[in-house]
């Protein structure tokens, strides 16, 4: 697991806006640790080691950007993306995971798959490769982008302001976010070994 605290205390707003950014809507992002990260510079700006309407606006802004390059590539290069090969950053699982969960909820999926870890890099491509009305687009990515950029740091910021000492449960706070950011996953899968053994 990255030792997050280090990670944001080493990289700062810059390298937080490039995180987030690559994790919202660069295809290598998906393995990054968007909703823990968030989290826990909430929680680092409560101790003073960041600002966090800085830290709000900053990561907002990118998740922003991040999903509507992601929608532009998926628009522009999409059925390159469904005849790519398997490599070590790009599965073709990936984009069935996010062409079902689009199918599925629609254009709330923009929403939706903010939550979501691997689903929330791929939805907005899964959005340009279907051609998703731009202008809808975007509404929805500003408001999922609100709810997960400034409602998962500010929760850490509250978190850490109302506990004291909070610092000290951090790696079981951050294990149970990332548990219960790949539950969605997991029923997912679960779900279709039970339809296929039907």
């Amino acid at each position: 697991m990255f030792d997050l605290v280090l990670l944001i205390k080493t990289v700062g707003y810059l390298g937080l806006f490039g995180i987030i950014f690559a994790e919202s809507g660069l295809l290598i992002g998906f393995f990054l640790p968007g909703d823990s990260l968030l989290f826990t510079a909430g929680l680092l700006a409560a101790k003073g080691f960041l600002n966090i309407w800085v830290l709000m606006t900053l990561t907002f802004i990118a998740a922003i950007l991040g999903d509507s390059t992601g929608y532009y590539f998926g628009k522009k290069t999409g059925h390159k993306v469904f005849n790519k090969e398997d490599s070590i950053f790009f599965h073709k699982d990936h984009i069935k995971k996010a062409q079902q969960f689009f199918d599925k909820h629609g254009p709330k999926t923009i929403i939706l798959a903010r939550f979501v870890p691997i689903v929330r890099t791929f939805a907005p491509v899964m959005a340009g490769v279907g051609k998703m009305d731009y202008r809808k687009f975007v509404i929805y990515n500003i408001v999922g982008g609100f709810l997960w950029s400034v409602g998962v740091s500010s929760l850490g910021y509250f978190l850490g302001n109302f506990i004291p000492e909070i610092d000290r449960y951090l790696l079981p706070i951050i294990f149970a976010i990332i548990i219960i950011s790949v539950l969605p996953n997991i029923f997912q899968i679960v779900k279709a070994k039970r339809n296929s053994n039907k």
